[in-house]
């Protein structure tokens, strides 16, 4: 039920009106002036708000300049005689949602009321749901206690309150758009729009068209005018994921927003002035991608005005049992289901697993292990053959023969394949044990091998 407050210095027309729009459903309350009146808003924060024009101690005008801000303004409306109506759009520009005029008919005192209603449960809805965004993309909210996370959340603290460039590198499922989220719905910006565009989803003749728009008759084809993603995030922050695998000329096109923040629809001659953030993403290293021309340097240089390298879940294994319960909760409140947790061995799978899909990889693992799972602990029995899947090596059911093994000869064999798979490429050897390059270097070299190649073979 509505709460409606009116506003008027003349008793028999506050009754009058209190008779209507309590016969109608409203809660009503009344006050014969202004300053009534804001002790009531303050008291009860009502919906709509009806007030007089002409009031003696203060009039309508005045009462909605003293209407503290956090109220919805925008459900005030104005009585006023029709010899007034000028001052009574004069209100409106400074809040008011509408006015009547007097003397007042019913209906369309009703009327006005309902749509006045109608705005404030928008707003009101409007509210919650970007509260929401606030709270579920809060930077405090991330998981991460592990060293590598804490820096770059710090950096996330240091960097949301400005409109500075980001740069996030990490491998794919790391979650770079996560932290690109973070960023906006944390910065003065968080009421405008955020865009995430994958630049390797689209093909090269659409990236373009896709974000700067293009004109009629632009090409075959370009039968109307078509807005493009940067002009359609105007005041919010555009997210260029993968933005390694732009093509030059478009990349040519991002330099220019950055520098002159304007951008030209395809077919058009005149810029559009644009103010838009950009946060970029990327698991290339783009520094090499600058020494083989295929990205351009005055770009990258533009970009990185602030890095944030996220590690991969294998160097943040502290991290896992955090993950693994807020993806239970996550799952369980989704699918509606009661799985208390994680049995210890079954977590102890999941933390000695080097991960290759991420943090991604770990949400789809414990998603289908909650959907399949029959006791209300998450078993070894409910992620074993996804674990296994991944590379086809049964981990989980390998046994130590009673003779034991030679854990170095194991090792040395592991490289030497991995070596093999990788045509002598150190850095692809290391990814597929899960190492990083410098400790698959270290253990290469323990035993003696040749020094490892870096880059893949000419």
């Amino acid at each position: 039920m509505a709460v409606v407050l009116v506003v008027d210095d003349e008793p028999l027309q506050r009754e009058i009106l209190k008779t209507i729009l309590d016969d109608e459903g409203y809660e009503t309350y009344t006050a014969s002036s202004g300053e009534e009146g804001l002790e009531v808003v303050k008291r009860l924060n009502p919906d709509v708000i009806l007030t007089d024009l002409k009031m003696e101690d203060m009039d309508g005008i005045e009462f909605i300049e003293s209407i503290p801000k956090e109220s919805f303004e925008s459900s005030m409306i104005i009585m006023t005689a029709y010899g007034t109506i000028s001052s009574a759009v004069e209100a409106m520009k400074k809040g008011a949602f509408d006015y009547i005029t007097k003397p007042l008919d019913k209906d369309t005192l009703l009327l006005t009321v309902s749509r006045a209603v109608e705005r404030v449960a928008l707003l009101k809805e409007n509210l919650q749901l970007q509260r929401a965004l606030f709270d579920r993309f809060g930077i405090k909210g991330i998981i991460g206690s592990s060293r590598k996370m804490k820096d770059a959340i710090e950096i996330m603290e240091k960097v949301s309150s400005t409109s500075a460039t980001v740069l996030i590198g990490g491998e794919s499922g790391t979650g770079k758009e996560l932290i690109a989220r973070a960023i906006h719905y944390n910065s003065p910006r968080r009421t405008k729009p955020f865009t995430a565009i994958n630049c390797a989803a689209i093909p090269e003749n659409l990236i373009e068209s896709e974000l700067f728009g293009f004109e009629p008759g632009a090409f075959t084809g370009a039968a109307s005018r078509k807005i493009g993603l940067f002009e359609s995030t105007n005041g919010g922050t555009i997210f260029l994921d993968e933005i390694g695998d732009l093509p030059p000329v478009t990349q040519s096109k991002i330099l220019r927003v950055l520098q002159d923040k304007e951008i030209r629809r395809i077919g058009r001659s005149e810029s559009i002035k644009v103010d838009v953030r950009i946060i970029s993403a990327t698991n290339k290293d783009l520094e090499k991608e600058i020494l083989k021309k295929s990205f351009r340097e005055d770009l990258y240089y533009r970009l990185r005005v602030i890095t944030i390298d996220l590690p991969p879940l294998r160097e943040r294994k502290e991290d896992i049992p955090e993950l693994v319960d807020f993806f239970i909760k996550k799952y369980n409140q989704e699918f509606g289901r009661r799985i208390k947790g994680i049995e210890e061995n079954a977590l102890k799978a999941l933390v000695e697993f080097h991960w290759p899909g991420n943090i991604r990889q770990l949400e789809s693992v414990i998603e289908r292990a909650l959907l399949m799972s029959e006791s209300p602990y998450i078993g070894i029995k409910d992620i074993k053959s996804e674990l296994r899947s991944y590379h086809g090596v049964d981990i989980l059911d390998f046994d130590l023969p009673e003779e034991g093994i030679n854990f170095e000869e194991l090792e040395k064999e592991l490289l030497k394949k991995a070596m093999q798979k990788s045509n002598g490429v150190a850095t692809k050897a290391a990814k597929l044990l899960g190492l990083s390059y410098k400790t698959f270097c270290y253990r290469w070299e323990k035993f003696n091998f040749t020094s490892p190649k870096e880059d893949s073979p000419s």
